[in-house]
């Protein structure tokens, strides 16, 4: 016997995906902010060792 009513997982799809994206986006972001700290501590000690 069917099941009768709204269909399954459609009603907060868009709202999932929605949240999801901003998930995903805030890690990226994350990790590009992390690889530009570490660019940034990698140019102060070569410029300091340089300098020595």
């Amino acid at each position: 016997m069917a099941k009768s009513g709204s269909a399954k997982n459609t009603k907060n799809k868009a709202k999932h995906t929605k949240l999801m994206d901003k998930k995903k986006n805030k890690l990226r972001q994350e990790k590009i902010a992390r690889k530009e700290k570490l660019k940034a501590i990698i140019a102060k000690v070569k410029a300091n060792s340089d300098s020595l």
